[in-house]
């Protein structure tokens, strides 16, 4: 997987994916309303993936891959607190994926290459996750998955779904036992209730899931007990005791109580075996009576998922193998360029409107000047689109690429602002020279200062910031806080009223402390991020110090280059971005003024109470009793930090046997320095 992509370009699309994400994790998982297709919604997802791999430090604190589905807002029902987190699943999308996971866990487990690795193997239903939580045998909740901390409770509901027993029956039964699975509807059941909806002038559904999310999340189970849902387990929560010591042994137990499981699982021995069944499974899946988009693995042993343990949404222990989207043929009418708040020249083809996977596309980005050479795409193009990949909807072929036509010719010009428009030196990007005085750049940037993960003002949406500007009243990000001598001005604007004036300036007046790392990351400095942004503040605590630092690192001072340096996951593209920052005497003027109305405290991270909390720890030599990544897992659950490197910025190295040149380095630096058994107690102390 390589991609020509920037770090500021790959900041910026992670922001756009981070809010796209939420937004149809909102519609899907709290309104059960989805503009789009599950394959659309893995591809924006995996692309997020590809990023966050390439660009490690650029992650965002409102990462995707950090959340499972959506809160919970204005919802009938009452809310219910997960006692087990109710997780998500990584993705994979082909054979090499597959190995790559099956290699991963074996690398986390320490396994030898001849110790054989069960897993099991079942078709992953699309339908709405629910919990079941069951004392001395009896249910007594039902809750949805909602964001996987607190779901809604629909224990009235569940009592009318005739797969979900209300009394366990079996031998074995636990005390306190919670049932997880998935509850649907049939393809069957599905068209018979859209026809009765559209015989009654009533709502219909977009597919099975949507109506079995609907049917379920009533707050009058009476509706809910005319609707045809269904339930299948697929695993378990809060539990008292667990009577197996296999994921397949526990569901088959599961399957004695009274709960239908898939028909497809099976324990598999060899990746060999994996695809194998993954691709029986996907041939018989045009004739299944229900929806499904992918198998599900799970590492077998149970003592080997509780070592496994999670990451940030989901098991690391089970992985979702999902199965490829369509593709559909079309025209390509035109190549639109659109720039972005860097400057960035993106080429997005308008499309015949073509139906693929269920959904209308209509436009499909292009990426840059080299793909579309790449392609020799032209308007009048026939070609073929899918929905999946890194970036969806996408190009995948040119059907008529030999047809004779003048080639596409790119733009050496902005089209916002006619500035020449120019790739630098390396790069396949090309870019508006413009800077501040393109409109495009302009009011983007001015978006990007004011948006949730920046300054987070309220209030100043792209319409109001798009008048302003047309106004001349926002030239610079500072004219927002000198919008208080504005009041009356805006409100002789149509649509204001007194009320809204006065939340939009009390909302821009709350923010004249902001946090430090917003109010860098807000100004759009190339190749600093949300995740660079906090990680130079935390190190630097003062703007102050990181504008010192990055002038004199220009200057050629090495020890202020190392000083930005040492951090991990920044570079020379950092330093260089914020040299040439602040080499700007205009920039430098928009830094100054800010800082004459704004007055962001000192940066100051808290930290988890413990041992390690708050420290670099860097772990070397041969670990014997668990593997590099498992140990790296444990540092960071008690909220240390993981390094691969020894450094003056180094707190503690965990040194096995072998150690070599990293203990030496820490000896030298004085370093402190512990064993692995020493390690081991302070976690088991800790808990």
């Amino acid at each position: 997987m390589t991609y020509n992509i920037s770090e500021a370009d790959a900041a910026n699309e992670l922001m756009r994916l981070a809010r796209e994400i939420a937004r149809h994790d909102k519609l899907y998982h709290a309104q059960d309303n989805p503009e789009i297709t599950d394959q659309e919604y893995d591809a924006l997802v995996r692309r997020n993936a590809e990023l966050e791999a390439l660009f490690p430090h650029l992650v965002r604190e409102d990462s995707p891959s950090k959340k499972v589905g959506h809160a919970i807002a204005a919802s009938p029902l009452s809310k219910v607190s997960h006692e087990v987190r109710m997780m998500s699943l990584d993705n994979a999308f082909n054979r090499e994926e597959v190995e790559e996971w099956v290699a991963r866990m074996r690398r986390f487990l320490s396994l030898s290459a001849d110790e054989p690795v069960a897993i099991t193997a079942e078709d992953k239903i699309d339908g709405l996750s629910c919990a079941l939580r069951y004392e001395g045998g009896k249910l007594v909740q039902a809750a949805t998955r909602g964001d996987g901390q607190v779901g809604e409770d629909v224990t009235p509901n569940v009592q009318h779904i005739a797969d979900i027993p209300q009394q366990l029956s079996g031998s074995n039964l636990p005390d306190v036992f919670e049932v997880r699975g998935e509850v649907y509807m049939s393809k069957q059941d599905f068209t018979a209730l859209n026809a009765a909806q559209h015989e009654a002038g009533g709502k219909l559904f977009a597919n099975p899931r949507n109506a079995a999310a609907g049917s379920l999340r009533q707050k009058d189970a009476s509706v809910t007990a005319k609707r045809p849902l269904k339930f299948w387990a697929y695993g378990w929560g809060a539990a008292s005791e667990l009577p197996k010591a296999s994921q397949h042994d526990m569901m088959r137990m599961i399957e004695s109580w009274g709960f239908p499981v898939s028909p497809f699982l099976t324990v598999t021995d060899d990746v060999d075996a994996m695809i194998a069944h993954y691709e029986e499974i996907g041939r018989q899946r045009p004739d299944l009576g229900y929806d499904i988009d992918g198998v599900v693995y799970k590492i077998d042993r149970l003592d080997f998922q509780q070592r496994l343990g999670f990451v940030a949404k989901a098991p690391r222990w089970a992985l979702a193998h999902k199965f490829p989207a369509e593709r559909a043929e079309t025209t390509l009418e035109a190549i639109d360029i659109q720039v972005g708040r860097t400057g960035k020249l993106t080429p997005v083809g308008r499309l015949a409107p073509v139906m693929v996977g269920g959904v209308t596309v209509t436009n499909v980005t292009l990426h840059n000047r080299d793909e579309i050479e790449r392609l020799g795409v032209r308007p009048g193009d026939r070609i073929v689109v899918q929905r999946a990949g890194d970036v969806i909807p996408q190009v995948v072929e040119n059907l008529t690429r030999e047809t004779k036509r003048n080639p596409y010719v790119f733009p050496n010009a902005c089209p916002e602002c006619d500035s020449e428009a120019v790739a630098e030196d390396g790069e396949v990007d090309v870019r508006c020279t413009g800077g501040l005085i393109c409109p495009a750049q302009r009011t983007q940037r001015l978006e990007h200062f004011v948006s949730r993960k920046a300054l987070d003002i309220e209030g100043l949406g792209s319409k109001t910031i798009a008048q302003f500007f047309e106004l001349g009243w926002l030239e610079s990000p500072v004219d927002i806080f000198r919008l208080k001598d504005r009041r009356e001005d805006i409100l002789a604007l149509e649509g204001w009223q007194d009320k809204s004036v006065d939340n939009l300036l009390a909302s821009v007046e709350a923010k004249r402390a902001p946090d430090a790392a917003r109010l860098l990351f807000g100004l759009g400095i190339r190749h600093v991020g949300e995740v660079t942004a906090r990680d130079l503040l935390k190190n630097f605590h003062a703007l102050s110090a990181i504008r010192e630092a990055a002038q004199s690192a220009r200057d050629g001072d090495e020890d202020a280059a190392g000083s930005i340096t040492s951090i991990d996951g920044i570079g020379p593209s950092v330093i260089a971005a914020l040299g040439d920052f602040f080499h700007e005497e205009h920039n430098v003027a928009v830094w100054e003024d800010l800082l004459s109305e704004l007055s962001p405290p000192r940066y100051e991270v808290e930290t988890l109470d413990s041992p390690v909390a708050g420290k670099t720890v860097v772990f070397t030599g041969k670990l014997e009793t668990m593997s590099r990544d498992e140990a790296k897992a444990q540092a960071e659950r008690l909220g240390a930090k993981a390094s691969g490197s020894v450094s003056a910025k180094t707190d503690l190295l965990v040194a096995g046997p072998g150690a070599g040149s990293k203990l030496k380095k820490a000896q030298d630096l004085g370093v402190e320095t512990w064993n692995e058994e020493r390690w081991a107690k302070m976690v088991a102390d800790v808990g």
